[in-house]
C-alpha cells in the first residue's frame, strides 16, 4: 500500500483493451484512491471497458467524442486534476497498454511525494537485446535532441510514466502539442521553469513488439521535433541569407575599402541577415513575450557579428584567400555557440513549444 493518498493516477487511453482494466485494478489493489482516465475517442466496441471502469468507485472517465490525441487527453485530465484534486501533491501518468507494472507507478509515486517541486520520470533500459529496433532507436535520437534543447541528459524521453507536481501541471495547460509531441514538450519546460528532473529505474516491458503503441513513426516524430526543426529552419535561411548578402558586399566593396571591405561586408550582411533571423525566432520559433529579447538578441548579435569579422579577416590574412569558405566555417561554429545563448539567456523565459 502506498505511504500518501495525495497522488493521483492519470491513464490517457485510446481503443484500449482488457489489459486496461487488468491495470486499473492492480492500481487500485496498492491503495490509489482517485484514478483519472481519459477515453480519447475510442471506437464504440471499446465502450463496455469504459462501463467496467466507470464501476469502480476510484475510478473517473473523462471523454472526448473525437480522438484528440495523447497531448490533448492528458490536458483534459489536468484541467479536471486541478478542480477536483487541489490538494494533491501531483499527478502520475501512465500507459493503458499494460506496459508499466503497478510497483513501478507506486515508486515513481513515492518519489513525487519526496521530491514534489520535481518532474519524476521512471526511465527503462534500452541496452537489451529484447528492445525493439524502433524504440530503441528513437530513444536514441530524442536523447540528443533533449540534450542540446534542455540543456540536461535524460535516459527516457518517450516514457509515460511520470510523476508530475501539481504546480507544474497548471503551467503545462498552456504548453503546445495535442499528440506525442507535447511529452517532449513537457521535458524542454522544465529549465525554464526551474522544474528539476528525477529519475527513478523501472522495468522494460514490450508485449508483442509494442505492436500496441498508437505512436505513428514518421507524423508524431515530425511533431515531436517541430521546434527544433523550426529553429535549424529558421537558422539555415538566415545563414543563407547572411553568406548571399555577404559575397554581395564583397564585389560590391572590393575596389572601394581596400583594407576593410571584409569587416564592412560582413557588417552589414549580419545586420540585415540577424533582423530576420530575430524576428523569425521571436514570433515563431520560440513565441518570446519578453520585453528584453531584443535587446539581449542585440548583444549577442553584436559579439557573434564581431567575432565572425575578426576570425574571417585573421585567417583570411593568414591564408590569402577564400573569404566565403572561411565565413562558412567561422559561422558554422559560431552558430552552435549562438544556440546555447539563445536558449540559456536570450529566450530564457517561458515560451510555448511546436505547433500541435
Amino acid at each position: 500500500m502506498i505511504s500518501d493518498n495525495r497522488v493521483t493516477v492519470l491513464i490517457p487511453a485510446y481503443n484500449p483493451d482488457n489489459k486496461l482494466m487488468e491495470l486499473v485494478t492492480r492500481i487500485v489493489r496498492k491503495g490509489f484512491q482517485q484514478i483519472l482516465i481519459v477515453n480519447d475517442g475510442s471506437e464504440k466496441k471499446c465502450a463496455p471497458i469504459f462501463e467496467q471502469l466507470k464501476k469502480i468507485q476510484q475510478c473517473t472517465v473523462l471523454e472526448h467524442d473525437v480522438n484528440y490525441g495523447k497531448g490533448q487527453a492528458l490536458k483534459t485530465a489536468f484541467s479536471y486534476f486541478l478542480d477536483k484534486y487541489p490538494n494533491n501533491l501531483g499527478l502520475v501518468t501512465v500507459d493503458a497498454d499494460g506496459q508499466h507494472a503497478v510497483e513501478d507507478v507506486e515508486k515513481v509515486s513515492q518519489r513525487l511525494c519526496e521530491c514534489p517541486q520535481s518532474l519524476v520520470l521512471g526511465v527503462r533500459d534500452f541496452s537489451g537485446q529484447d528492445i525493439p529496433f524502433r524504440s530503441r532507436f528513437g530513444n536514441e535520437l530524442t536523447k540528443g535532441v533533449a540534450s542540446l534543447a534542455c540543456g540536461m541528459k535524460i535516459s527516457d524521453t518517450q516514457t509515460g510514466l511520470r510523476g508530475i507536481p501539481a504546480h507544474f501541471v497548471r503551467k503545462l495547460l498552456s504548453v503546445a502539442g495535442q499528440r506525442y509531441e507535447f511529452e517532449m514538450n513537457m521535458l524542454v519546460e522544465c529549465k525554464p521553469n526551474n522544474v528539476t528532473i528525477e529519475e527513478v529505474k523501472i522495468q522494460t516491458i514490450y508485449i508483442e513488439e509494442n505492436e500496441s503503441s498508437h505512436f505513428n513513426p514518421i507524423k508524431d516524430s515530425i511533431r515531436i521535433y517541430a521546434v527544433f526543426l523550426k529553429f535549424a529552419f529558421s537558422s539555415a535561411l538566415s545563414f543563407i541569407l547572411d553568406i548571399a548578402l555577404f559575397a554581395l558586399f564583397v564585389m560590391i566593396l572590393n575596389g572601394i575599402f581596400i583594407e576593410s571591405y571584409i569587416i564592412i561586408a560582413t557588417i552589414l550582411a549580419r545586420v540585415l541577415s540577424g533582423l530576420f533571423n530575430y524576428t523569425v525566432n521571436r514570433k515563431v520559433v520560440f513565441k518570446s513575450t519578453s520585453s528584453n529579447a531584443l535587446v539581449k538578441y542585440f548583444i549577442l548579435a553584436v559579439a557573434q557579428m564581431l567575432a565572425s569579422a575578426g576570425g574571417v579577416f585573421l585567417i583570411y590574412a593568414a591564408i590569402g584567400f577564400g573569404e566565403v569558405g572561411i565565413k562558412v566555417v567561422v559561422d558554422g561554429i559560431l552558430f552552435l555557440i549562438s544556440y546555447f545563448i539563445q536558449r540559456e539567456w536570450v529566450f530564457k523565459r517561458k515560451y510555448e513549444l511546436g505547433a500541435s
